[in-house]
């Protein structure tokens, strides 16, 4: 593509422009590389990323390209947690994958190196690019090390629970304090199998991150040389005209959503690996997530189920150690190509697991299924979605009394006054994708609830989502959504909810008559959302379809 700007009488005048850039004339002549960088100032996952990127352009000089870095938005998760803020998030990985298309089409690159490293950024850049369809490698900026308080391994998902157990009176003000000083060391993604570190590492199961992406530390002169092997492999993509949709096959999600089991990834990648696969014109669906539970089995447990952090998991044999013991029981497919050139099966070939503590075995696995459950019942015709991982086992069959809120901050002003008691089911709407709008993620009240020690005795439920930093009994997605009419808007204070997770159900405890009585009478609430919120709510599908934007209207 680049050559169509860079040869030719016809292509002086965008010569020209590229020489303001202070471009010689040999280096037009390279394959021209984008770099495209979340470096900002405000988000600890991305404030480091200036390093990351030399260290891709200095790969891409070394294989013979020409980089140009190209910064792109991201929303901090933790940072917009619990207020407005948070309606913007799952929005803006729309935003990021309409502006990487824009930006490698407008420009006409010939590949790029995506360098996101948090949440939304992952997937969002990821959805441009396959749009596109030219070489393209990802190499993700990291993990935080974990902060250490007490002698124990603390990180973001701590801190939210602390704020529960301070408000319960079982934490001082002045351990608040320290923790909040010592919880996030430095830069990276927060350090649990949250999200970011989820996506980070699928990546690597699908081929198109390398090996170490989702585990290597943030802080660590291994994610140097990692981003200047990405530098190189853009480059060999280019050369061989490998692009992400001869990466992204049906067999490679497939790999990955076995991955997501083996691991106990956040809820968010189904969302995330739903609308990636989207892009790719691969339909996704809950039941293939939920057979691949049934057969894989949990083969670690990160924080925030354990003080387990990403460097334990990278130093314990990685992704590609799981890979491996997962294709030793046929539920990995090693034949998919990846970046590198190779086989999925030649780069995880030589791994091994260093630390059964860390990474188990399928032979003596945490747990026989997967570390996701998808439930269906009269609340959730459509289906919702648990992080079974990190749900005691007392209250993986459930039933209790509905107290219900139309808001995340009703919800949370409720649960700091003590309102909510062991046997409730706190049910909160009007947070899906379209009525909230935005979907957002509910660690606030979710770590409330544990920090105040009723996460064994209370259960929650939500067309919202959830943080990857969530555990309990936190069942998200649930589809319908109140605002397109499903029946979690009819929900009242008092209803019996049955919640059975290894049985896949979840139902209101009210009988049918009354349900369609109820029905019949309910008019959702209108959120009356403004601005790219607005445009948003119109456009948005459905949580089982990855809350992408529709492609008919």
């Amino acid at each position: 593509m680049g050559k169509n700007l860079t040869q030719g009488i016809d292509k002086a005048p965008q010569r020209s422009l590229y020489k303001a850039l202070g471009m010689s004339d040999d280096e037009l002549k390279k394959p021209l590389i984008a770099v495209i960088s979340a470096k900002s100032e405000i988000v600890p996952g991305h404030i480091h990323l200036d390093r990351i990127s030399d260290a891709v352009k200095a790969g891409i000089y070394a294989a013979g390209g020409t980089p140009f870095v190209i910064p792109s938005i991201g929303v901090c998760d933790g940072i917009a947690m619990g207020h407005a803020g948070m309606k913007y998030s799952l929005p803006s990985r729309e935003l990021i994958a309409d502006s990487v298309e824009s930006m490698l089409i407008g420009h006409a690159f010939d590949g790029v190196v995506l360098i996101p490293n948090c949440d939304k950024i992952v997937p969002g850049m990821l959805m441009g690019a396959v749009r596109v369809n030219i070489p393209t490698v990802v190499v993700s900026g990291g993990p935080m090390e974990s902060g250490v308080v007490n002698g124990h391994k603390v990180s973001l998902s701590t801190m939210f629970e602390a704020v529960g157990a301070t408000q319960a009176g079982k934490m001082s003000r002045a351990e608040l304090d320290y923790m909040e000083n010592h919880c996030c060391p430095g830069c990276g993604s927060c350090c649990g199998m949250y999200t970011a570190n989820s996506m980070n590492c699928l990546l690597e199961t699908l081929g198109i991150a390398l090996p170490g992406n989702g585990t290597v530390l943030a802080t660590s002169a291994e994610r140097i040389r990692l981003a200047k092997l990405a530098g190189k492999y853009i480059m060999k993509a280019v050369a061989d005209d490998v692009t992400p949709r001869m990466i992204l096959t049906e067999d490679a999600f497939r790999n990955a959503i076995a991955c997501d089991n083996a691991i106990g990834a956040s809820t968010n990648s189904v969302l995330h690996l739903i609308a990636i696969a989207n892009e790719c014109g691969i339909e996704l669906t809950y039941d293939m997530f939920q057979k691949a539970a049934d057969v894989t089995p949990n083969l670690c447990k990160l924080s925030p189920a354990t003080e387990y952090d990403m460097d334990a998991l990278g130093k314990a044999g990685g992704i590609m150690a799981i890979l491996k013991e997962l294709s030793r029981k046929g539920l990995i497919n090693g034949k998919v190509k990846t970046v590198t050139g190779g086989t999925l099966e030649q780069s995880y070939k030589d791994a091994e697991i260093t630390d059964p503590a860390v990474i188990h075995t399928c032979d003596a696995p945490l747990s026989p299924t997967g570390g996701l459950a998808f439930l269906k019942g009269n609340i959730a015709e459509g289906g919702a979605v648990v992080k079974r991982s990190a749900v005691c086992e007392k209250m993986l069959k459930f039933t209790g009394v509905a107290k219900c809120y139309n808001s995340e901050e009703e919800a949370v002003r409720a649960i700091m006054a003590g309102e909510i008691k062991p046997g409730n089911v706190v049910v909160i709407r009007y947070e899906g994708p379209k009525g909230g709008p935005g979907m957002r993620e509910m660690l606030s009240p979710t770590s409330a609830l544990v920090g105040m020690g009723l996460d064994s005795s209370v259960a929650l439920i939500t067309d919202g989502r959830f943080s990857g930093a969530t555990r309990g009994a936190a069942i998200g997605h649930v589809a319908p959504e109140a605002a397109a009419g499903g029946k979690i808007g009819i929900i009242k204070d008092g209803d019996k909810i049955k919640i059975d997770i290894p049985a896949g159900k979840l139902d209101l405890d009210v009988p049918a008559k009354e349900i369609a009585a109820r029905l019949k009478k309910f008019k959702p609430a209108e959120s009356n959302p403004t601005g790219y919120l607005l445009r948003y709510s119109y456009l948005v599908t459905d949580a089982p379809h990855g809350a992408v934007m529709k492609k008919k209207f």
